[in-house]
């Protein structure tokens, strides 16, 4: 079966099947349900919507989206699922399956709603996802790239890097936890590889002086940039103001604001980067 055109939105009401720890702070959750096949017409590596259910919840109430007043319809409190954002990390149509990729900030870390889930969830456990239909460009096509990200943002530059062709050439700073998090990711492309270790989520980034140092290509180039709001922000800053990039040659997006929950923050977050 084939994902229709009419579908503006998917919402599925999947299972986890099992869990795989890639690194000591990354975690990957498979999903399966009837209608995987909807998301065939979906772009690996762009944004979802999770949704988990309150405790004691056995089914997903979604939402419903109202197209005329371009808004959404929340179900009851009390059964109304925490809603997060992640990156449809990948999908294999013959195995009916799905997966997502959670950060897991560890023991002594006071973990979200989602990791929460992820940390916790049993094969047969269930999970909301709603996504647009349709495919949507994850990137424009160039001669180098700067990929620049925080463990947040590992799954869609890891999709970005899987997707890019072999004349490609890639600059990827990356900041995790420390050593064992770093990952190896398929790629075409030539890559070059500097990565960053934080030990605390919460404390400051050293990815802006990183790209400072960096000797950047003059033309034919496109920069992705997405990790904590503050560092988002002093990069986005650096190559426009100071660098002089134009807007369609970089895409910077905050995935999450520090001491704040996305929810709270997405206003914020968006309004920064609608401003440059």
């Amino acid at each position: 079966m084939e994902a229709t055109k009419e579908i503006k939105t998917i919402q599925e009401q999947l299972y986890v099947t099992r869990k795989e720890l890639i690194t000591p702070h990354y975690l990957r959750v498979y999903l399966t349900g009837e209608n995987i096949y909807k998301f065939a017409n979906t772009t690996v590596g762009v944004n979802n919507k999770i949704m988990i259910p309150p405790k004691g919840c056995t089914a997903i109430h979604f939402p419903t989206f109202d197209y005329e007043q371009m808004q959404w319809i929340q179900p009851p409190e009390e059964v109304r699922p925490f809603i997060r954002t992640y990156t449809h990390r990948g999908i294999d149509l013959e195995a009916n399956k799905i997966w997502i990729d959670f950060v897991i900030h560890g023991e002594n870390a006071e973990e979200g709603p989602a990791s929460n889930w992820a940390l916790t969830a049993q094969k047969g456990d269930v999970l909301g996802v709603l996504m647009k239909n349709g495919k949507s460009e994850l990137y424009p096509f160039a001669e180098h790239y700067i990929l620049v990200g925080d463990a947040t943002a590992l799954p869609v530059l890891a999709s970005i890097l899987e997707d890019l062709p072999s004349e490609a050439k890639v600059t990827c700073i990356l900041e995790v936890y420390d050593k064992a998090d770093e990952q190896i990711f398929s790629t075409r492309a030539t890559v070059n590889y500097t990565w960053l270790h934080q030990k605390t989520h919460l404390g400051e980034s050293r990815l802006p002086e990183e790209v400072k140092k960096l000797q950047l290509p003059e033309e034919n180039r496109f920069a992705y940039v997405a990790a904590e709001f503050s560092a988002v922000k002093k990069i986005r800053h650096y190559l426009r103001k100071e660098k002089s990039w134009n807007r369609d040659e970089l895409y910077a997006y905050s995935y999450w604001k520090s001491g704040v929950a996305e929810d709270k923050s997405v206003s914020e977050r968006q309004k920064e980067k609608e401003t440059i």
